[in-house]
This record gives C-alpha cells, sequence and structure tokens, in this order.
C-alpha cells in the first residue's frame, strides 16, 4: 500500500518524487510487485498535485475577483 502524503509535503517535492518513481519505472529492473508499489504511490501523489494546483487555482480567482473575503472550498477528487 502506497504512503500517505502530509499536507506539508510541497507540490515541488511531489513532483521531483514523481519524477524518480518514473525513473525507476521507465527502467524496467522492478518485480512486478516494486512496479505496482511505485505505480500506487505515483497516483497518490498525482493527485495530492491535482488538489494544490486546484488550491491555488481557487486561490488566484479570489484575488482576480477582488473578492478576498471569500473562503476556499475543498477539493475532492472522486475515486473510482
Amino acid at each position: 500500500m502506497a504512503k500517505k502524503i502530509t499536507k506539508s509535503v510541497s507540490f515541488e517535492e511531489a513532483l521531483k518524487e514523481l519524477e524518480v518513481i518514473v525513473n525507476h519505472l521507465e527502467s524496467g529492473g522492478l518485480s512486478l510487485d516494486e512496479s505496482l508499489s511505485e505505480f500506487e504511490r505515483g497516483v497518490t501523489l498525482v493527485k495530492h498535485g491535482q488538489k494544490q494546483l486546484q488550491q491555488a487555482e481557487q486561490r488566484i480567482q479570489i484575488l482576480l475577483n477582488d473578492n478576498v473575503e471569500s473562503d476556499l472550498a475543498e477539493f475532492n477528487l472522486s475515486e473510482e
């Protein structure tokens, strides 16, 4: 099972870890179980990054609309 991502992981840190995972997967030297574990971690990192980007977009929209008192809504990715 993939490690949980804490909110303290920055977008840049998640992106760097995702790049390492992609390199591992592309190397072809991993077992099936290792590949699946790395892929699962990668998916988790992508979802984390998407959430951070969505929140940044919401903040930008608030600033552009001069509505600094608006609350940010929690962004939830649907689990499929």
